[in-house]
Protein backbone atom coordinates (compact mmCIF):
# COMPACT_ATOMS: atom_id res chain seq x y z
CA UNK A 1 0.00 0.00 0.00
CA UNK A 2 2.55 2.54 0.28
CA UNK A 3 4.11 2.59 -2.71
CA UNK A 4 0.58 3.66 -4.01
CA UNK A 5 0.44 6.42 -1.86
CA UNK A 6 3.47 7.42 -2.72
CA UNK A 7 2.83 7.72 -6.52
CA UNK A 8 -0.30 9.48 -6.11
CA UNK A 9 1.10 12.24 -3.87
CA UNK A 10 3.72 12.85 -6.30
CA UNK A 11 1.30 13.47 -9.38
CA UNK A 12 -0.93 15.93 -7.10
CA UNK A 13 2.34 17.87 -6.53
CA UNK A 14 3.24 17.69 -10.42
CA UNK A 15 -0.30 18.72 -11.76
CA UNK A 16 0.25 21.37 -9.17
CA UNK A 17 3.09 23.01 -10.12
CA UNK A 18 2.17 22.75 -13.54
CA UNK A 19 -0.96 24.61 -13.24
CA UNK A 20 0.99 27.81 -11.35
CA UNK A 21 3.29 27.63 -14.21
CA UNK A 22 0.59 28.29 -16.65
CA UNK A 23 -1.24 30.81 -14.15
CA UNK A 24 2.25 32.64 -13.59
CA UNK A 25 2.61 32.66 -17.83
CA UNK A 26 -0.93 34.09 -18.30
CA UNK A 27 -0.15 37.02 -15.80
CA UNK A 28 3.10 38.21 -17.44
CA UNK A 29 1.53 38.23 -20.96
CA UNK A 30 -1.60 39.82 -20.01
CA UNK A 31 0.87 42.73 -18.16
CA UNK A 32 3.01 42.51 -21.09
CA UNK A 33 0.17 43.37 -23.29
CA UNK A 34 -1.67 46.18 -21.32
CA UNK A 35 1.75 47.85 -21.44
CA UNK A 36 2.23 47.29 -24.97
CA UNK A 37 -1.69 48.85 -24.96
CA UNK A 38 -0.32 51.80 -23.12
CA UNK A 39 2.15 53.00 -25.33
CA UNK A 40 0.51 52.66 -28.66
CA UNK A 41 -2.28 54.67 -27.28
CA UNK A 42 0.15 57.57 -25.94
CA UNK A 43 1.97 57.56 -29.11
CA UNK A 44 -0.96 57.33 -31.50
CA UNK A 45 -2.58 60.40 -29.88
CA UNK A 46 -1.39 63.64 -31.04
CA UNK A 47 -0.60 66.29 -28.98
CA UNK A 48 -2.58 69.24 -28.77
CA UNK A 49 -1.54 72.88 -29.33
CA UNK A 50 -2.36 73.62 -25.87
CA UNK A 51 -0.40 70.69 -24.57
CA UNK A 52 3.06 71.80 -26.42
CA UNK A 53 1.94 75.49 -24.89
CA UNK A 54 1.90 73.86 -21.60
CA UNK A 55 5.13 72.01 -22.28
CA UNK A 56 6.86 75.35 -22.67
CA UNK A 57 7.74 77.80 -20.20
CA UNK A 58 4.94 80.46 -20.26
CA UNK A 59 2.70 77.74 -20.80
CA UNK A 60 -0.24 80.14 -18.64
CA UNK A 61 0.55 82.96 -21.22
CA UNK A 62 0.45 80.80 -24.04
CA UNK A 63 -3.22 79.07 -23.75
CA UNK A 64 -4.73 82.61 -22.19
CA UNK A 65 -3.72 84.46 -25.76
CA UNK A 66 -5.12 81.77 -27.48
CA UNK A 67 -8.28 81.70 -25.85
CA UNK A 68 -11.54 83.84 -25.39
CA UNK A 69 -11.42 85.43 -22.25
CA UNK A 70 -15.37 85.58 -21.97
CA UNK A 71 -15.11 81.51 -22.22
CA UNK A 72 -12.92 81.32 -18.83
CA UNK A 73 -13.87 80.07 -15.82
CA UNK A 74 -14.11 81.87 -13.16
CA UNK A 75 -11.17 79.98 -11.86
CA UNK A 76 -9.35 81.10 -14.49
CA UNK A 77 -10.17 84.90 -14.08
CA UNK A 78 -8.98 85.02 -10.69
CA UNK A 79 -5.72 83.80 -11.65
CA UNK A 80 -5.77 86.45 -14.50
CA UNK A 81 -6.28 88.76 -11.50
CA UNK A 82 -3.69 87.98 -9.64
CA UNK A 83 -1.09 87.58 -12.10
CA UNK A 84 -2.36 91.48 -13.20
CA UNK A 85 -1.68 92.21 -9.03
CA UNK A 86 1.53 90.77 -10.00
CA UNK A 87 2.39 91.98 -13.21
CA UNK A 88 0.81 95.98 -11.78
CA UNK A 89 -1.79 96.00 -14.58
CA UNK A 90 -4.99 97.99 -13.91
CA UNK A 91 -8.15 98.59 -16.43
CA UNK A 92 -6.92 100.63 -19.27
CA UNK A 93 -3.81 98.86 -19.63
CA UNK A 94 -2.99 96.19 -22.33
CA UNK A 95 -2.66 92.91 -21.12
CA UNK A 96 0.43 91.05 -22.76
CA UNK A 97 -0.67 88.24 -21.91
CA UNK A 98 -4.22 88.33 -24.24
CA UNK A 99 -3.24 91.03 -26.56
CA UNK A 100 -6.71 93.05 -25.15
CA UNK A 101 -7.09 95.95 -23.41
CA UNK A 102 -8.19 95.63 -19.76
CA UNK A 103 -12.05 97.44 -19.54
CA UNK A 104 -12.53 96.71 -15.57
CA UNK A 105 -12.86 93.99 -12.68
CA UNK A 106 -16.01 92.41 -11.24
CA UNK A 107 -17.41 89.85 -9.00
CA UNK A 108 -19.52 87.19 -11.41
CA UNK A 109 -22.02 87.28 -7.86
CA UNK A 110 -22.36 91.24 -8.09
CA UNK A 111 -22.04 91.91 -11.69
CA UNK A 112 -23.26 95.27 -11.24
CA UNK A 113 -20.40 97.12 -9.55
CA UNK A 114 -17.09 97.47 -11.93
CA UNK A 115 -14.10 98.32 -10.08
CA UNK A 116 -10.92 99.43 -11.77
CA UNK A 117 -8.01 97.83 -9.88
CA UNK A 118 -7.29 94.01 -9.12
CA UNK A 119 -8.03 93.07 -5.96
CA UNK A 120 -10.17 91.11 -3.64
CA UNK A 121 -13.89 90.89 -3.81
CA UNK A 122 -15.23 92.76 -1.32
CA UNK A 123 -18.83 91.07 -1.84
CA UNK A 124 -17.61 87.12 -2.30
CA UNK A 125 -14.21 85.30 -0.55
CA UNK A 126 -12.56 85.40 -3.72
CA UNK A 127 -11.00 87.62 -6.15
CA UNK A 128 -12.47 89.66 -8.77
CA UNK A 129 -12.55 88.53 -12.50
CA UNK A 130 -11.44 90.99 -15.47
CA UNK A 131 -13.33 92.06 -18.62
CA UNK A 132 -11.60 92.28 -21.81
CA UNK A 133 -12.40 95.02 -24.55
CA UNK A 134 -13.58 92.67 -27.65
CA UNK A 135 -14.24 89.59 -25.84
CA UNK A 136 -17.91 88.38 -26.67
CA UNK A 137 -20.07 90.00 -23.77
CA UNK A 138 -17.53 91.19 -22.63
CA UNK A 139 -19.75 95.19 -23.47
CA UNK A 140 -21.40 95.94 -20.27
CA UNK A 141 -24.14 97.86 -21.76
CA UNK A 142 -25.81 94.90 -23.84
CA UNK A 143 -27.52 92.32 -23.90
CA UNK A 144 -26.40 88.94 -26.35
CA UNK A 145 -29.35 86.65 -27.18
CA UNK A 146 -28.39 83.83 -29.70
CA UNK A 147 -30.74 83.46 -32.71
CA UNK A 148 -32.22 80.46 -31.39
CA UNK A 149 -33.54 82.33 -28.48
CA UNK A 150 -34.65 85.16 -30.90
CA UNK A 151 -36.56 82.70 -32.26
CA UNK A 152 -38.18 81.42 -29.49
CA UNK A 153 -38.95 84.21 -28.02
CA UNK A 154 -40.99 85.85 -30.85
CA UNK A 155 -37.85 88.98 -31.57
CA UNK A 156 -39.59 91.72 -33.94
CA UNK A 157 -37.65 94.68 -34.79
CA UNK A 158 -38.58 97.49 -36.44
CA UNK A 159 -36.47 100.48 -38.67
CA UNK A 160 -36.85 103.95 -37.44
CA UNK A 161 -37.97 106.22 -39.82
CA UNK A 162 -37.65 109.69 -40.69
CA UNK A 163 -41.72 110.98 -41.31
CA UNK A 164 -44.91 113.12 -40.33
CA UNK A 165 -47.30 111.61 -37.96
CA UNK A 166 -50.61 111.60 -39.10
CA UNK A 167 -52.42 114.71 -39.42
CA UNK A 168 -55.60 113.39 -37.91
CA UNK A 169 -56.71 113.27 -34.26
CA UNK A 170 -59.74 110.69 -33.79
CA UNK A 171 -61.84 110.20 -30.62
CA UNK A 172 -65.68 108.74 -29.71
CA UNK A 173 -67.93 110.60 -28.09
CA UNK A 174 -71.90 111.23 -27.47
CA UNK A 175 -74.60 113.75 -28.64
CA UNK A 176 -75.86 115.77 -25.88
CA UNK A 177 -78.26 118.76 -26.39
CA UNK A 178 -76.84 122.73 -27.46
CA UNK A 179 -77.61 124.19 -24.55
CA UNK A 180 -77.36 128.14 -26.55
CA UNK A 181 -80.61 126.88 -28.26
CA UNK A 182 -82.61 126.37 -25.18
CA UNK A 183 -85.78 128.41 -23.92
CA UNK A 184 -87.42 128.34 -20.68
CA UNK A 185 -91.63 129.73 -20.99
CA UNK A 186 -91.68 131.11 -17.78
CA UNK A 187 -95.69 133.45 -16.41
CA UNK A 188 -95.94 136.97 -16.74
CA UNK A 189 -98.97 137.27 -13.67
CA UNK A 190 -100.81 135.74 -11.23
CA UNK A 191 -103.26 133.24 -12.74
CA UNK A 192 -104.40 129.54 -13.25
CA UNK A 193 -103.54 126.96 -16.15
CA UNK A 194 -106.75 126.45 -17.97
CA UNK A 195 -105.66 124.15 -20.89
CA UNK A 196 -102.28 122.69 -21.95
CA UNK A 197 -101.88 121.93 -25.48
CA UNK A 198 -98.24 120.06 -25.56
CA UNK A 199 -99.46 117.75 -22.51
CA UNK A 200 -95.73 115.69 -22.23
CA UNK A 201 -92.33 115.98 -22.68
CA UNK A 202 -90.35 115.14 -25.75
CA UNK A 203 -93.31 116.44 -27.75
CA UNK A 204 -92.52 118.20 -30.80
CA UNK A 205 -93.42 121.83 -31.23
CA UNK A 206 -93.07 124.06 -34.21
CA UNK A 207 -92.07 127.98 -34.19
CA UNK A 208 -94.95 130.07 -32.79
CA UNK A 209 -97.69 126.62 -31.79
CA UNK A 210 -99.95 127.14 -28.79
CA UNK A 211 -98.43 125.74 -25.34
CA UNK A 212 -100.72 126.65 -22.79
CA UNK A 213 -104.13 129.17 -22.49
CA UNK A 214 -103.69 131.18 -18.37
CA UNK A 215 -107.08 132.72 -17.08
CA UNK A 216 -105.38 136.15 -14.84
CA UNK A 217 -108.28 137.63 -12.94
CA UNK A 218 -105.77 140.62 -12.49
CA UNK A 219 -106.28 141.53 -16.03
CA UNK A 220 -110.16 142.07 -16.00
CA UNK A 221 -110.13 145.30 -13.36
CA UNK A 222 -107.35 146.45 -15.50
CA UNK A 223 -109.09 146.29 -18.83
CA UNK A 224 -112.31 147.51 -17.60
CA UNK A 225 -111.20 150.65 -15.88
CA UNK A 226 -109.54 151.14 -19.95
CA UNK A 227 -112.76 150.15 -21.27
CA UNK A 228 -114.93 152.28 -18.75
CA UNK A 229 -113.01 155.43 -19.40
CA UNK A 230 -113.46 155.11 -23.24
CA UNK A 231 -116.91 155.59 -23.12
CA UNK A 232 -117.04 158.59 -20.95
CA UNK A 233 -116.77 162.08 -22.83
CA UNK A 234 -115.39 165.26 -22.10
CA UNK A 235 -112.36 166.64 -22.01
CA UNK A 236 -109.06 165.70 -19.55
CA UNK A 237 -109.78 162.20 -20.09
CA UNK A 238 -106.12 161.19 -21.79
CA UNK A 239 -105.02 161.28 -18.20
CA UNK A 240 -106.86 158.60 -16.68
CA UNK A 241 -106.94 156.65 -20.28
CA UNK A 242 -102.60 156.73 -19.51
CA UNK A 243 -103.14 155.58 -16.29
CA UNK A 244 -105.65 152.94 -16.89
CA UNK A 245 -103.14 151.06 -19.71
CA UNK A 246 -100.18 151.58 -17.40
CA UNK A 247 -102.10 149.52 -14.71
CA UNK A 248 -102.79 146.67 -17.91
CA UNK A 249 -98.96 146.76 -19.00
CA UNK A 250 -97.82 146.40 -14.86
CA UNK A 251 -100.63 143.45 -14.74
CA UNK A 252 -98.12 141.78 -17.45
CA UNK A 253 -100.73 142.46 -20.74
CA UNK A 254 -98.23 142.41 -23.77
CA UNK A 255 -98.33 145.33 -26.53
CA UNK A 256 -100.79 143.63 -28.74
CA UNK A 257 -103.01 142.23 -26.08
CA UNK A 258 -103.34 145.85 -25.26
CA UNK A 259 -104.26 147.07 -28.94
CA UNK A 260 -106.46 144.21 -28.66
CA UNK A 261 -108.57 145.50 -26.25
CA UNK A 262 -108.54 148.94 -27.53
CA UNK A 263 -109.70 147.72 -31.06
CA UNK A 264 -112.17 145.06 -29.60
CA UNK A 265 -113.22 146.44 -26.52
CA UNK A 266 -113.90 142.97 -25.40
CA UNK A 267 -112.36 141.77 -21.95
CA UNK A 268 -109.28 139.42 -22.61
CA UNK A 269 -108.76 137.32 -19.16
CA UNK A 270 -107.05 134.85 -20.74
CA UNK A 271 -103.26 134.61 -22.97
CA UNK A 272 -101.64 132.08 -24.81
CA UNK A 273 -98.29 131.11 -24.52
CA UNK A 274 -96.98 130.13 -27.47
CA UNK A 275 -93.81 128.35 -28.33
CA UNK A 276 -90.94 130.83 -29.02
CA UNK A 277 -88.68 128.60 -31.42
CA UNK A 278 -89.12 125.24 -33.22
CA UNK A 279 -88.39 121.80 -31.25
CA UNK A 280 -88.94 119.66 -28.50
CA UNK A 281 -90.53 120.17 -25.27
CA UNK A 282 -87.90 118.87 -22.67
CA UNK A 283 -89.27 119.84 -19.49
CA UNK A 284 -93.13 120.62 -18.21
CA UNK A 285 -93.47 121.58 -15.26
CA UNK A 286 -97.29 122.63 -14.93
CA UNK A 287 -100.20 120.97 -14.86
CA UNK A 288 -103.95 121.97 -15.89
CA UNK A 289 -105.66 123.85 -13.06
CA UNK A 290 -102.15 124.81 -11.21
CA UNK A 291 -101.77 128.59 -9.69
CA UNK A 292 -98.95 130.50 -11.36
CA UNK A 293 -97.01 133.53 -10.45
CA UNK A 294 -94.81 136.32 -12.40
CA UNK A 295 -91.42 134.17 -13.11
CA UNK A 296 -92.79 130.86 -12.39
CA UNK A 297 -90.87 128.38 -15.29
CA UNK A 298 -93.79 126.64 -16.63
CA UNK A 299 -92.05 124.37 -19.71
CA UNK A 300 -89.01 124.53 -21.69
CA UNK A 301 -88.19 124.28 -25.60
CA UNK A 302 -84.67 122.88 -26.62
CA UNK A 303 -84.26 123.93 -30.40
CA UNK A 304 -83.19 120.58 -32.45
CA UNK A 305 -81.36 122.54 -35.17
CA UNK A 306 -77.71 121.96 -33.89
CA UNK A 307 -76.28 119.63 -31.61
CA UNK A 308 -73.07 119.58 -29.65
CA UNK A 309 -71.12 116.52 -29.81
CA UNK A 310 -68.86 115.98 -26.89
CA UNK A 311 -65.27 113.72 -26.95
CA UNK A 312 -63.11 112.47 -24.82
CA UNK A 313 -59.67 113.37 -26.17
CA UNK A 314 -56.46 112.41 -24.65
CA UNK A 315 -54.46 114.70 -22.44
CA UNK A 316 -51.60 113.73 -24.66
CA UNK A 317 -53.07 115.04 -27.68
CA UNK A 318 -55.80 118.10 -26.34
CA UNK A 319 -52.29 120.48 -27.48
CA UNK A 320 -52.84 119.80 -31.04
CA UNK A 321 -56.70 120.74 -31.16
CA UNK A 322 -57.92 124.42 -31.61
CA UNK A 323 -61.17 125.76 -30.87
CA UNK A 324 -62.60 126.59 -34.80
CA UNK A 325 -60.95 123.87 -36.48
CA UNK A 326 -62.91 121.65 -38.63
CA UNK A 327 -64.47 118.27 -37.38
CA UNK A 328 -66.36 115.20 -38.97
CA UNK A 329 -68.48 113.25 -37.50
CA UNK A 330 -70.00 109.95 -38.57
CA UNK A 331 -72.90 108.03 -36.19
CA UNK A 332 -73.96 103.70 -36.61
CA UNK A 333 -77.53 105.11 -36.00
CA UNK A 334 -77.15 107.73 -39.04
CA UNK A 335 -75.19 105.34 -41.90
CA UNK A 336 -74.19 106.41 -44.97
CA UNK A 337 -73.97 110.09 -43.89
CA UNK A 338 -71.36 112.40 -42.26
CA UNK A 339 -71.73 115.79 -40.32
CA UNK A 340 -69.23 118.73 -40.67
CA UNK A 341 -68.95 120.32 -37.64
CA UNK A 342 -66.30 123.13 -35.92
CA UNK A 343 -64.72 122.32 -32.50
CA UNK A 344 -65.90 124.86 -29.97
CA UNK A 345 -64.23 124.50 -27.17
CA UNK A 346 -61.88 122.37 -25.02
CA UNK A 347 -63.30 122.27 -21.29
CA UNK A 348 -61.23 123.38 -18.88
CA UNK A 349 -61.46 120.10 -16.34
CA UNK A 350 -59.42 116.75 -16.62
CA UNK A 351 -60.64 113.57 -15.76
CA UNK A 352 -58.89 111.67 -13.25
CA UNK A 353 -59.48 108.24 -13.92
CA UNK A 354 -59.37 108.65 -17.54
CA UNK A 355 -56.55 111.13 -18.28
CA UNK A 356 -59.19 112.98 -20.82
CA UNK A 357 -59.94 116.31 -21.56
CA UNK A 358 -63.94 116.84 -23.28
CA UNK A 359 -63.69 118.56 -26.49
CA UNK A 360 -67.17 119.64 -27.40
CA UNK A 361 -67.87 120.66 -30.88
CA UNK A 362 -71.33 121.97 -32.73
CA UNK A 363 -72.57 119.97 -35.44
CA UNK A 364 -75.69 120.85 -37.99
CA UNK A 365 -78.66 118.42 -37.55
CA UNK A 366 -80.96 118.55 -40.02
CA UNK A 367 -83.89 116.39 -39.92
CA UNK A 368 -83.24 116.26 -36.13
CA UNK A 369 -81.54 112.53 -36.96
CA UNK A 370 -79.69 112.98 -34.47
CA UNK A 371 -80.31 112.91 -30.68
CA UNK A 372 -78.89 113.06 -26.99
CA UNK A 373 -77.20 110.18 -26.50
CA UNK A 374 -75.93 108.90 -29.69
CA UNK A 375 -72.02 107.50 -30.07
CA UNK A 376 -70.01 109.03 -32.65
CA UNK A 377 -66.61 108.67 -34.31
CA UNK A 378 -65.12 112.20 -34.57
CA UNK A 379 -62.08 112.82 -36.61
CA UNK A 380 -60.27 116.31 -35.98
CA UNK A 381 -58.04 117.16 -38.77
CA UNK A 382 -55.19 119.58 -37.65
CA UNK A 383 -52.23 120.43 -39.65
CA UNK A 384 -49.43 118.11 -40.69
CA UNK A 385 -46.49 118.13 -37.86
CA UNK A 386 -42.66 118.48 -38.82
CA UNK A 387 -40.32 115.78 -40.49
CA UNK A 388 -39.47 113.95 -37.51
CA UNK A 389 -37.61 110.38 -36.39
CA UNK A 390 -40.74 107.95 -35.82
CA UNK A 391 -40.76 104.41 -34.14
CA UNK A 392 -43.59 102.40 -33.10
CA UNK A 393 -45.40 102.77 -30.00
CA UNK A 394 -45.36 99.48 -28.46
CA UNK A 395 -41.57 99.56 -28.99
CA UNK A 396 -41.18 102.64 -26.03
CA UNK A 397 -41.30 101.03 -22.57
CA UNK A 398 -41.99 103.88 -20.26
CA UNK A 399 -40.46 103.39 -16.78
CA UNK A 400 -42.58 106.53 -15.07
CA UNK A 401 -39.28 108.33 -14.84
CA UNK A 402 -37.86 107.80 -18.66
CA UNK A 403 -38.69 106.37 -22.07
CA UNK A 404 -36.38 103.59 -23.26
CA UNK A 405 -36.64 101.43 -26.38
CA UNK A 406 -33.97 98.28 -27.09
CA UNK A 407 -32.13 99.34 -29.76
CA UNK A 408 -31.00 95.97 -31.97
CA UNK A 409 -27.16 96.10 -32.56
CA UNK A 410 -24.98 93.11 -34.60
CA UNK A 411 -23.84 89.69 -33.97
CA UNK A 412 -27.37 89.48 -31.55
CA UNK A 413 -26.44 92.30 -29.31
CA UNK A 414 -29.40 94.49 -27.69
CA UNK A 415 -28.80 97.59 -26.18
CA UNK A 416 -31.04 99.71 -24.57
CA UNK A 417 -31.48 103.60 -25.24
CA UNK A 418 -33.10 106.44 -23.32
CA UNK A 419 -34.93 108.60 -25.83
CA UNK A 420 -37.39 111.98 -25.65
CA UNK A 421 -40.83 111.09 -27.32
CA UNK A 422 -42.74 113.70 -28.52
CA UNK A 423 -46.71 113.26 -30.10
CA UNK A 424 -47.91 110.33 -30.66
CA UNK A 425 -50.52 108.95 -33.21
CA UNK A 426 -51.79 105.61 -33.88
CA UNK A 427 -49.18 103.33 -33.43
CA UNK A 428 -46.25 105.75 -34.14
CA UNK A 429 -44.81 108.00 -31.88
CA UNK A 430 -42.31 110.97 -32.46
CA UNK A 431 -38.50 110.46 -30.99
CA UNK A 432 -37.37 113.91 -30.30
CA UNK A 433 -33.76 112.71 -29.27
CA UNK A 434 -31.73 109.48 -28.85
CA UNK A 435 -32.01 107.60 -31.75
CA UNK A 436 -30.74 107.69 -35.49
CA UNK A 437 -32.27 107.15 -38.95
CA UNK A 438 -31.68 103.27 -40.07
CA UNK A 439 -31.28 102.06 -36.85
CA UNK A 440 -33.46 98.46 -35.53
CA UNK A 441 -35.54 99.19 -32.39
CA UNK A 442 -36.98 95.96 -30.97
CA UNK A 443 -41.00 96.22 -30.64
CA UNK A 444 -41.81 92.05 -28.87
CA UNK A 445 -40.13 90.81 -26.57
CA UNK A 446 -38.26 94.53 -25.58
CA UNK A 447 -39.63 93.73 -21.78
CA UNK A 448 -37.72 90.13 -21.42
CA UNK A 449 -34.22 91.64 -23.04
CA UNK A 450 -35.31 94.69 -20.61
CA UNK A 451 -35.71 91.83 -17.29
CA UNK A 452 -32.14 90.13 -18.34
CA UNK A 453 -30.55 93.57 -18.44
CA UNK A 454 -31.82 94.82 -15.32
CA UNK A 455 -30.38 91.65 -13.69
CA UNK A 456 -27.03 91.75 -15.27
CA UNK A 457 -27.52 95.39 -13.21
CA UNK A 458 -26.80 97.41 -17.07
CA UNK A 459 -26.32 101.14 -16.32
CA UNK A 460 -28.59 100.90 -19.77
CA UNK A 461 -31.68 103.73 -18.32
CA UNK A 462 -29.09 106.71 -20.00
CA UNK A 463 -26.98 106.69 -22.98
CA UNK A 464 -23.99 105.26 -22.88
CA UNK A 465 -22.57 107.67 -24.99
CA UNK A 466 -23.78 110.16 -22.71
CA UNK A 467 -22.63 109.20 -19.56
CA UNK A 468 -19.40 110.86 -17.62
CA UNK A 469 -16.53 108.52 -17.53
CA UNK A 470 -15.66 107.35 -13.60
CA UNK A 471 -13.43 109.50 -12.15
CA UNK A 472 -10.15 107.62 -11.61
CA UNK A 473 -9.82 106.39 -7.62
CA UNK A 474 -7.32 108.94 -6.00
CA UNK A 475 -4.10 107.79 -4.51
CA UNK A 476 -3.03 109.12 -0.55
CA UNK A 477 0.16 109.02 1.27
CA UNK A 478 0.98 108.82 4.67
CA UNK A 479 3.15 107.26 6.92
CA UNK A 480 2.41 104.47 9.84
CA UNK A 481 3.59 102.42 11.95
CA UNK A 482 2.55 98.43 12.08
CA UNK A 483 0.58 97.29 14.96
CA UNK A 484 -0.84 93.96 13.69
CA UNK A 485 -0.61 91.76 10.85
CA UNK A 486 -2.70 89.39 10.12
CA UNK A 487 -3.66 87.78 6.38
CA UNK A 488 -3.82 89.92 3.82
CA UNK A 489 -4.72 92.94 6.24
CA UNK A 490 -2.67 95.01 8.09
CA UNK A 491 -3.51 97.15 11.50
CA UNK A 492 -1.21 100.85 11.13
CA UNK A 493 -1.62 103.53 13.16
CA UNK A 494 -0.96 106.75 11.13
CA UNK A 495 -0.94 110.73 11.29
CA UNK A 496 -3.32 113.43 10.48
CA UNK A 497 -4.68 113.07 6.58
CA UNK A 498 -5.33 116.13 4.96
CA UNK A 499 -6.02 114.89 1.64
CA UNK A 500 -8.75 112.73 3.50
CA UNK A 501 -9.49 115.24 6.24
CA UNK A 502 -8.63 112.05 8.37
CA UNK A 503 -7.42 112.52 12.22
CA UNK A 504 -4.98 110.77 13.35
CA UNK A 505 -5.96 107.36 14.09
CA UNK A 506 -5.47 103.37 13.92
CA UNK A 507 -7.17 101.07 10.99
CA UNK A 508 -6.77 98.05 9.28
CA UNK A 509 -5.63 98.56 5.25
CA UNK A 510 -5.21 96.05 2.73
CA UNK A 511 -2.25 95.14 1.70
CA UNK A 512 -0.96 94.68 -1.71
CA UNK A 513 0.51 91.11 -3.37
CA UNK A 514 3.29 89.71 -1.03
CA UNK A 515 5.48 89.88 -3.95
CA UNK A 516 4.75 93.98 -3.84
CA UNK A 517 5.87 93.88 0.15
CA UNK A 518 8.78 94.62 1.79
CA UNK A 519 9.92 91.24 3.27
CA UNK A 520 9.95 90.52 7.12
CA UNK A 521 7.73 93.12 8.22
CA UNK A 522 7.26 92.91 11.88
CA UNK A 523 5.23 94.83 14.21
CA UNK A 524 6.22 98.59 15.36
CA UNK A 525 8.13 99.06 12.16
CA UNK A 526 7.73 102.26 10.47
CA UNK A 527 6.37 102.00 7.04
CA UNK A 528 5.12 104.83 4.22
CA UNK A 529 1.77 103.73 1.98
CA UNK A 530 -0.02 105.13 -0.82
CA UNK A 531 -3.63 103.92 -0.77
CA UNK A 532 -6.79 103.86 -2.30
CA UNK A 533 -10.19 104.18 -0.76
CA UNK A 534 -12.78 101.04 -1.97
CA UNK A 535 -16.61 101.41 -1.78
CA UNK A 536 -18.15 98.67 0.98
CA UNK A 537 -14.18 97.37 2.33
CA UNK A 538 -11.28 99.00 3.84
CA UNK A 539 -8.15 101.11 1.98
CA UNK A 540 -6.30 99.17 -0.39
CA UNK A 541 -2.38 100.02 -0.33
CA UNK A 542 -1.03 100.27 -3.53
CA UNK A 543 2.58 100.81 -2.90
CA UNK A 544 4.37 99.72 0.77
CA UNK A 545 7.96 100.94 1.79
CA UNK A 546 9.50 100.16 5.00
CA UNK A 547 11.42 103.52 6.54
CA UNK A 548 15.14 103.18 7.66
CA UNK A 549 15.26 103.81 11.04
CA UNK A 550 16.60 107.06 12.40
CA UNK A 551 14.55 108.68 9.59
CA UNK A 552 12.88 111.99 9.73
CA UNK A 553 9.35 112.04 8.87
Amino acid sequence: MKPFFSSTRARWIACAATFALLVGVGIAAWQSGVRSGVRMGVSAEPRSTADDALSKPGASTAVEAMSDPSTWTISQGEDATRRHMRDGLKAGDLDPATGRRILNYHDPMVPGRNFDAPAKSPFMDMMLVPRYAGAEGSDTGTVTVSPRIQQNLGLRTAVVEAGALSAEVTAVGSIAWNERDQTTVTSRANGFVEKLHVRATFDRVAAGAPLLDVYVPDWVAAQEDLLAISRMQGSGLDTLREAALQRMRQAGMSPAQIDLVQRTGVLQARFTLRAPQAGVVTALMVREGATVMPGTPLMTVQGTATVWAEAEVPESQSAELMPGMAVSATSPAVPRQTFEGRLQVLLPQVEPTTRTLKARLELPNPGARLVPGMLVQMRFARPAGDMRLLVPADAVIRTGQRSVVMLAEADGRFRPVQVQTGREAGDQVEVIAGLQAGQRVVRSGQFLIDSEASLRGLEARLNQGTEPAPPAPQSHRTDAVINALEGDTVTLTHPPVPSLNWPEMTMDFKLPPRERQPRDLGLGERVQIEFQMQDGDVPQITDLQRVAPGATR
